[in-house]
């Protein structure tokens, strides 16, 4: 039995939810967690265009919080590690450091959306973990690694790290293909569709005991980028883009069997399913 299928035993969904930086991913769990009882706070600098069915705080936390944030039981930070404080300077542990004063207490489930790019310095051959040791080589690299361990001191969160996100919405690579541009044939891939990405939160949130990293990957890892547009101009029925010179980059592949064994079966398992249904879609 799939983690999915105990969770409605054996988990209990948050009564009241923070979202912070509530995007394409934050909104589609905000409305999952509402549709199932959670009342849901957002907050980001411009909530207007969230649903209504979400308490919506216009706050920019590039400044200290004048007032107190609403009690909650569980919070998703969904932060990008490129923002900018007043002087132009990257403010994103300025803006975890900011949210912990604001909040009256901790709540008891905290999760903290990172990206695999912790992994960019590796070029290992196998499978990256959650047991392998981070290198990044970037500045974006060492932020998310600062702030995954600021949100694991400050609220000690589970962190989750998604490689790339694809769905509704998030189709860079069929523009690629519709615009017959060139892509780098070799390089190697890792993706998560946001569903499958929202269904892992979703599940952190409302488990007993989740896992303190998390990976989300989907069963497909390591897939050449060749690989995937070929599909999807076979899909469009169009021509197939050609391929880049090779710059010596040849990705990494990251392994996720740890969130597949403890969610259980992907709603979407590798690129086709996802693309077909985005296509599907169109």
């Amino acid at each position: 039995m799939g983690f999915l299928q105990m969770a409605y035993n054996q988990s209990v969904v948050p009564d009241h939810t923070l979202l912070v930086g509530c995007g394409q991913v934050g909104t589609q769990l905000g409305e999952r967690l509402n549709a199932a009882g959670s009342q849901i706070t957002a907050l980001r600098r411009d909530p207007s265009d969230l649903p209504s069915s979400f308490t919506r705080l216009s706050i920019d936390l590039m400044q200290p919080v004048s007032e107190t944030l609403p009690e909650v039981d569980s919070m998703v930070v969904t932060l990008t590690p490129t923002m900018l404080d007043p002087a132009g300077e990257n403010g994103y542990l300025k803006a975890l450091q900011h949210l912990a004063h604001a909040l009256p207490n901790v709540p008891s489930r905290v999760v903290f959306v990172s990206s695999t790019r912790v992994f960019e310095g590796h070029s290992m051959a196998r499978p990256l973990t959650e047991d392998d040791p981070v290198a990044p080589t970037s500045h974006r690299g060492e932020t998310l690694v600062a702030g995954e361990q600021l949100a694991v001191e400050l609220f000690g969160a589970h962190v989750v790290r998604p490689a790339g996100i694809y769905g509704p919405g998030r189709e860079m690579l069929i523009r690629k293909v519709l615009a017959n541009e060139a892509v780098q044939y070799n390089r190697l891939t890792n993706r998560i569709h946001q569903t499958d990405l929202v269904n892992t939160l979703y599940a952190i949130l409302s488990a007993k005991e989740p896992p303190a990293v998390l990976h989300a990957i989907d069963q497909a890892p390591g897939v050449p980028l060749g690989d995937i547009v070929e599909y999807i101009a076979s899909q469009l029925h169009v021509a197939v883009p050609p391929a880049l010179e090779q710059d010596g980059s040849r990705g990494r592949i990251l392994g996720g069997d740890r969130l597949h064994t403890w969610l259980g079966p992907l709603d979407y398992p590798t690129y086709r399913e996802g693309y077909d249904s985005i296509l599907a879609g169109r």
